[in-house]
């Protein structure tokens, strides 16, 4: 169980919070989306789950232990994250996947593995150096559905308990983001899946959607839920 009890959030040399009072528990296994306008505070509430910061006030419990600076590295490890702009280096598709792996430890059949699960092993096996192909600087030689593909698989490949997908579907066009989602929907109930979203179809078959706004968490349930009943969804919706 991770969970975030009455957590605020306040930059330095800022007069106001960017987090107020926020309270959300997440069940392992489930998929959460978090939605919200600019500045309604979701990239600081990522940041904040990822151990990058530190809350002003409040605490966040993971199966009943706080977290602090003393355990922040072992949460990290648990954790993958798979963000907007997957960067790539001029190097082979292995390499991307095992980032930051060295070559005596890296697992083939692992690798495999979480490729077929980012729903990109066909495509690989299909390419005439397979595995071994080298993808270009920051993966031009791949289309964008391909680079998150990867970037999913290589979040996934030291076997998180969290996978986290930050904005991971914004910069695709409808096509290419239906492909990736199917790569995250083979996720789910799997891993726990923490969506942070701008476009709404990304997170239609989120457990629980958080809707966040001015810093505040101010509506939640499922997508039908919110259709109904939340004014600010239903805003977003038809932006």
């Amino acid at each position: 169980m991770l969970g975030h009890y009455n957590i605020s959030f306040r930059y330095l040399n800022s007069n106001r919070d960017s987090l107020c009072n926020i309270s959300i528990e997440i069940t392992p296994n489930t998929t959460i989306g978090i939605v919200g306008g600019t500045g309604s505070g979701k990239t600081t509430l990522v940041d904040i789950i990822l151990g990058l910061l530190i809350p002003t006030t409040g605490n966040i419990l993971i199966d009943g232990i706080a977290l602090d600076e003393n355990n922040t590295a072992l949460w990290q490890r648990n954790i993958g994250y798979v963000p907007q702009d997957v960067f790539l280096i001029d190097d082979t598709i292995i390499r991307n996947i095992a980032f930051a792996a060295t070559d005596n430890n890296i697992s083939i059949e692992e690798i495999k593995s979480v490729c077929r699960v980012a729903g990109i092993s066909k495509f690989i096996e299909g390419l005439p150096e397979g595995y071994q192909t080298v993808v270009g600087e920051r993966g031009a030689k791949l289309s964008g559905g391909q680079v998150q593909r990867i970037g999913i698989a290589r979040a996934l490949y030291k076997n998180p308990n969290v996978v986290v997908f930050d904005e991971a579907t914004s910069a695709l066009d409808n096509i290419t983001e239906r492909a990736v989602m199917e790569a995250v929907n083979n996720l789910s109930h799997k891993k726990t899946i923490i969506m942070i979203a701008h476009r709404l179809s990304s997170i239609r078959n989120c457990d629980t959607i958080y809707v966040m706004d001015k810093g505040r968490i101010v509506d939640s349930g499922s997508y039908d839920e919110l259709v109904n009943t939340s004014t600010i969804f239903q805003k977003m919706l038809n932006s």
